[in-house]
């Protein structure tokens, strides 16, 4: 009964989640999952975690993640002082948008980007601003140099794939020092150029990064924020406030484990990026039009299908791919990449559909 609500509920959007299909049978390629499975260390660390029984569960997580946060910094060169962890990078986002973002002069993020923004920008009531992005999808750093509160991009961004030069984000940090700027880099393994060399440079960048894309631990749900000992500060005070406890025993081992083998990671990396390129080119002999992408999903757009009706027939057959009913962008089809057989299948299911369509 919505007169027990508090007030702010009322004008709350929710974020809206891919579609979870029942059916372990079907083509998931909606939410931008790893089409493969994470490292076999991980296993091992997950059953080594709780292979004493149920005993280690009785107790709590270590609440700053230490272990992890050391085998974190080591593999990139910096300072554990200089991560943050979360239950994955939403919850990092969100705690940003509090600690960082909600100031006198509006947030700037693009007009087509992650929807979350948006959604923590009201659930926090965080003033922002869209900036539109180019007609070919790009974001332009010109456009993010006046007066602001902070700026949020998620490069390479979503749903579009595009991805700007590492150059390009530092002259964004380097016009903005007033305020702070988030860089969503939830993608950035499949092709961009991480940020994270910059934040010793500048104390108002702070990079975030998930496990749940390139690492395969979507179910694991782990996030991080890199920056300025400060930064990470205000990250940890708001966490403090909210849930000291946010990533649990398992969690913790089983990311670890997987920081561990990298060769497994750059190896899966290696593969998805040559199903994409294999996937765009399939797409493209059919006409589609295909944003170029430096993500483990490609934008696309048929002049001569419907969208929606394409996400529509294909889910019929068993293929899950995500659209999205907004302006501008409600003619394309965002399409996770798969195995090799599984984009086959998307392929030709596509195939026969653009055939079947009026010209």
């Amino acid at each position: 009964m919505s007169r027990y609500w508090s007030k702010i509920v009322h004008h709350l959007v929710p974020y809206v989640p891919g579609e979870q299909p029942p059916s372990t049978r079907a083509i998931k390629l909606n939410t931008n999952e790893n089409p493969y499975p994470p490292s076999p260390r991980v296993v091992e660390a997950i059953l080594r975690e709780v292979g004493h029984g149920a005993e280690p569960l009785r107790r709590y997580p270590d609440p700053e993640s230490r272990r992890l946060r050391e085998t974190v910094a080591a593999y990139h060169g910096i300072r554990p002082g200089q991560i943050f962890i979360g239950n994955g990078s939403d919850e990092v986002l969100a705690h940003a948008f509090m600690a960082l973002l909600k100031q006198e002069r509006p947030l700037l993020f693009p007009d087509i980007t992650y929807s979350f923004c948006s959604t923590y920008a009201r659930l926090y009531g965080v003033d922002y601003r869209t900036v539109p992005l180019g007609d070919a999808f790009q974001v332009s750093v010109d456009d993010y140099t006046v007066p602001n509160g902070g700026v949020l991009l998620a490069n390479p961004n979503a749903p579009t794939g595009r991805s700007l030069p590492l150059a390009a984000i530092e002259q964004l940090v380097a016009r903005n020092t007033e305020s702070v700027v988030v860089v969503d880099e939830a993608y950035v393994d499949f092709g961009g150029e991480s940020a994270l060399a910059l934040i010793d440079r500048y104390p108002n960048l702070l990079v975030v990064q998930t496990m749940s894309k390139s690492r395969s631990l979507a179910g694991m749900r782990v996030g991080f924020a890199f920056g300025s000992e400060t930064l990470i500060e205000a990250l940890n005070r708001v966490k403090n406030s909210f849930n000291s406890y946010p990533l649990d025993r398992v969690a913790q081992a089983a990311a670890i484990a997987a920081y561990e083998d990298d060769a497994w990671f750059r190896a899966n990396c290696a593969r998805v990026v040559a199903a994409r390129d294999r996937l765009t080119s399939g797409l493209q002999t059919l006409g589609f039009h295909v944003v170029p992408s430096a993500a483990n999903f490609v934008f696309a757009l048929h002049l001569n299908c419907d969208a929606g009706a394409l996400a529509i027939k294909l889910r019929e057959q068993g293929i899950f791919v995500r659209h999205f009913a907004a302006p501008w962008i409600d003619q394309y089809l965002r399409i996770t990449i798969g195995t090799r057989d599984e984009c086959d299948v998307l392929l030709a299911a596509v195939g026969t559909l653009v055939s079947e369509a009026p010209a």
